[in-house]
């Protein structure tokens, strides 16, 4: 598992391929906007028209991210389904994955502007939680507390190569928050440079790109929005 190590508030996370976040002193996996159910809300309300299997591939990657890391506990950082209702309303065989993955779990679900109300499904639903120097919650606050792990922006870095530009979702991060990417399939992404972004991080974030083997780039030398 090509796991990029770095720290933040004094503990040493692992930045996942895939978007998901280890701390190994917790044996604790993060993931955020898994979204699931994306495309089956897509078809319900007329909108464009998903693969319906990102829910079995999120699922996947999860369960693969799980045997990797051995971690005892998840946190999902809100967004977990694309919509309140869709926790009871997934394929029979997808809530079935999902209720496999959580067993002997320590599970919490944080909740999401998507999926604001109880989620039907086994584990522990709250707004945010504590532990240790890291504070989890869905969104950003305009005034963070200090180590403040969140999602919701889907935020998505360009890192300017010789002639071409590589575009991937990624985590940002810098003295004071911890923003990770969505690891849903089929989530779109916002980039580093918008404004609702820039506005959050200070001039000296970091930007570590997911995919095969994560980078890690000072968020000031990344490629602007074309």
């Amino acid at each position: 598992m090509n796991a990029l190590e770095f720290s933040f508030q004094s503990e040493t996370l692992h930045a996942l391929p895939t978007g998901g976040l280890f701390w190994p002193t917790q044996e604790l996996l993060v993931v955020s906007d898994l979204h699931l159910g994306k495309s089956a809300r897509a078809a319900r309300f007329g909108g464009a028209q998903l693969p319906p299997y990102e829910t079995i591939e999120t699922l996947t990657r999860l369960s693969g991210d799980l045997t990797a890391t051995k971690a005892r506990r998840v946190i999902c950082l809100g967004d977990s389904f694309d919509a309140p209702t869709l926790q009871t309303a997934l394929p029979e065989p997808d809530i079935l994955s999902l209720t496999t993955l959580q067993a002997g779990l320590d599970w919490v679900w944080i909740e999401g502007n998507h999926d604001p109300g109880p989620v039907q499904l086994g584990g522990t639903h709250r707004r945010s939680l504590i532990i240790g120097p890291l504070h989890f919650r869905h969104s950003a606050e305009p005034i963070p507390t200090p180590g403040e792990v969140t999602g919701h922006y889907h935020p998505k870095a360009t890192l300017p190569l010789r002639g071409r530009t590589l575009t991937r979702p990624c985590f940002l991060f810098d003295e004071t928050r911890l923003i990770l990417p969505a690891y849903g399939a089929f989530t779109g992404g916002l980039h580093s440079h918008d404004p609702a972004l820039t506005r959050l991080m200070s001039p000296h974030a970091q930007a570590i790109l997911t995919g095969p083997k994560p980078c890690k780039i000072p968020m000031s030398g990344l490629a602007p929005l074309s």
